[in-house]
């Protein structure tokens, strides 16, 4: 795992290796081990690396690398797991260089030189994201893995065309970044994430997930082409051919490709673990992981003294039976309290998922006892583990079912009263119904009512601040403006696969991604080898979903490993007891980031609205900190970004 960063067509008066040597240090994090520069001054073009050495430790495989023929150069972040596998293929074909040492860096790119860039990447199981100078045709290609494990930000700057795992690295170039985009912050405040391909400054950009873009030396890029698409004939045929299987097969087949993917990711020159919380899928990958070593897997996992949020007993006692070397740590709200200034440095971006505070201290723990660690991340997206799947789709077919002159009454109806006038009334409820009932969701279902799609409603229920409150000033749009959805096949199919299109990358994804490397903690998702994605989205739904309970199949697997009873509970996300910390230990931050005369000179937020939200939060009256979550982590990034 490593940063990469890099400039093309840089300008007149840039000193070219200080700029470089800037941009490599701006992500020392992602990679301690090593940094690398290389550098052609006759076309204005940088690339650099910063390296953490998880396969051949040795010089060997040192970075930016060039291929054996000179024309290629490559920076490189991530991990191929199947790089034996492709160093045979290219052996058996003739196509094989003499190998220098034996990393996947090598393989990568004596195959990039062998089959050409979208053939090699086709062949990989692997996260990654590259970039690769090809001095004969003085191009720059840049790819990003199928599902997203990697990051990777493109664009103009106004010293050059430049690159990034990170934004910090473009920023540390100097010569100032681009003005805010408004309509990115509105979708922002939206989602509590940026999807890609939208970045928060105007100009730059986020390659999507499984895509290449190609960039001419005078810094044209060319449109993002996908080289993977998660719906394609093949996986009709392969879903056709599975229809009628039983049960058992599937469970097998299941188990062999998880088994498979598991083992491919547990090959590792430095020391190994996973993280642990005791669901289905951590519990899943660990006892796969278990299965096939020799010795004790370490598993690491983070509780909280609120016991509504704890779920350190349940992956303690799976730990106990699977017998992994576990560790524990408790967190209190000073320890979030403490953690918290660091996130818009650590996230680089605003991101408001607020498990991104226990994520990141999980990571920090880790990595003092190992370099890697496995995770359960996809489990939800694939296996149909969210309870929304089922209640999303019932509740569009009973409204779509509603003649639309009712719906649009009823809408009316409920959007006559303002939210402040359901709240008047909401109050004299007993203060425990209160909090699960308010004028902001009686105004939502008035929107839900009358969505016109599947599709808008489910990107509704997945918001937080809708577009129509135009929070963000000067900004109006829709749902639909914002949509990133594929029909076809059921309903719960194309919730699925908009979750793995946009809310796996652009918020989970992101999340483990910058929480693991601020602790230069490799973080891998084997359930996430597009195979596995592949079968998933191939399986009927019966093998889902049951009796209305999700990941059926993933379950049965798991039965083989650890009784039901250790694992069969409500679900629970990675959450943190932010309502109660907003209203305790960090009040005071909080405040001093929402202040109204701030926000007013900032001028991009609605001042009134804000304040509203923090006052109906701090009386207690409701819980707000969804929506004032993702607005303190604006301000907080943008803080720290005027503090540079």
């Amino acid at each position: 795992m490593c940063g990469i960063a890099g400039i093309l067509d840089a300008q007149a008066g840039l000193n070219l290796p200080s700029a470089a040597h800037r941009m490599a240090a701006a992500l020392v994090h992602r990679g301690p081990d090593d940094e690398g520069i290389w550098l052609d001054h006759e076309h204005g073009v940088a690339l650099a690396h910063r390296r953490l050495a998880i396969i051949d430790l040795s010089p060997q495989g040192h970075q930016p690398m060039h291929s054996v023929s000179g024309r290629f150069v490559m920076a490189y972040n991530g991990e191929i797991y199947n790089f034996e596998q492709i160093r045979r293929e290219l052996q058996a074909g003739g196509l094989a260089p003499a190998w220098r040492g034996h990393s996947d860096s090598e393989v990568l790119l004596a195959a990039i030189e062998a089959w050409g860039l979208e053939a090699a990447l086709a062949r990989t199981v692997g996260m990654f994201a590259v970039a690769l100078w090809d001095r004969q045709t003085l191009t720059l290609s840049l790819a990003r893995d199928r599902i997203g494990e990697k990051p990777l930000y493109y664009g103009r700057t106004a010293l050059g065309f430049a690159f990034a795992s990170e934004l910090k690295a473009i920023r540390a170039l100097g010569g100032g970044m681009p003005a805010l985009d408004p309509q990115v912050l509105s979708t922002f405040m939206q989602f509590a994430y940026i999807p890609a391909p939208q970045c928060i400054y105007l100009g730059l950009a986020k390659l999507p997930a499984g895509q290449v873009v190609h960039i001419h030396r005078d810094g044209t890029a060319g449109q993002p082409q996908p080289y993977w698409r998660l719906t394609t004939p093949e996986s009709a045929a392969l879903a056709t051919s599975l229809s009628d299987a039983d049960d058992a097969t599937l469970i097998d087949l299941l188990h062999d490709r998880l088994k498979e993917s598991i083992g491919l990711q547990m090959v590792a020159d430095v020391p190994l673990g996973a993280f642990l919380s005791g669901g289905v899928d951590s519990s899943t990958v660990v006892a796969l992981m278990q299965a096939q070593s020799q010795r004790q897997v370490k598993t690491y996992t983070i509780g909280f003294a609120e016991r509504a949020f704890d779920e350190a007993p349940y992956a303690k006692a799976v730990a106990q039976h699977l017998g992994t070397d576990h560790t524990e740590l408790y967190v209190s709200a000073d320890d979030a309290a403490r953690l918290i200034p660091e996130l818009p440095q650590i996230y680089d971006e605003p991101f408001a998922d607020s498990s991104q505070i226990p994520t990141t201290l999980v990571s920090r723990l880790t990595r003092r006892h190992v370099t890697v660690s496995l995770s359960g991340d996809g489990g939800d997206e694939l296996f149909a583990g969210y309870p929304r799947y089922a209640i999303t789709a019932a509740l569009w077919q009973r409204i779509n079912g509603m003649p639309s002159g009712l719906r649009s009454v009823a809408s009316g109806a409920i959007r006559g009263a303002s939210a402040q006038a359901w709240d008047r009334v909401f109050s004299l409820l007993p203060a425990a119904r209160r909090q699960s009932i308010n004028g902001r969701r009686m105004h939502r279902l008035a929107q839900l009512m009358v969505c016109s799609s599947l599709a808008e409603m489910y990107v509704r229920l997945m918001s937080q601040w809708q577009p129509e409150e135009e929070l963000v000033l000067g900004v109006r749009g829709s749902v639909t403006d914002r949509l990133s959805w594929t029909d076809g096949g059921s309903h719960i199919e194309q919730m699925r696969r908009w979750d793995v299109g946009q809310y796996l990358p652009d918020d989970l994804l992101v999340k483990v991604d910058r929480a693991a490397m601020s602790a230069s903690l490799e973080s891998r998702a084997p359930l996430l080898d597009h195979r596995v994605v592949e079968l998933a989205f191939a399986l009927p739904e019966r093998m889902l979903i049951r009796e209305g309970q999700g990941k059926w199949i993933l379950r049965r697997v798991l039965d083989r490993y650890v009784p039901r009873e250790l694992i069969e509970r409500p679900k629970a996300g990675f959450a943190v007891p932010l309502a109660q910390w907003l209203r305790g230990p960090l009040r005071d931050w909080a405040a001093h980031l929402l202040d109204p005369a701030r926000l007013g000179q900032q001028g991009h937020l609605d001042v009134t609205k804000v304040t509203q939200l923090w006052q109906q939060h701090q009386t207690g009256s409701f819980d707000r900190s969804p929506y004032l979550w993702n607005v303190i982590s604006f301000q907080a990034w943008l803080a720290s970004t005027e503090a540079e």
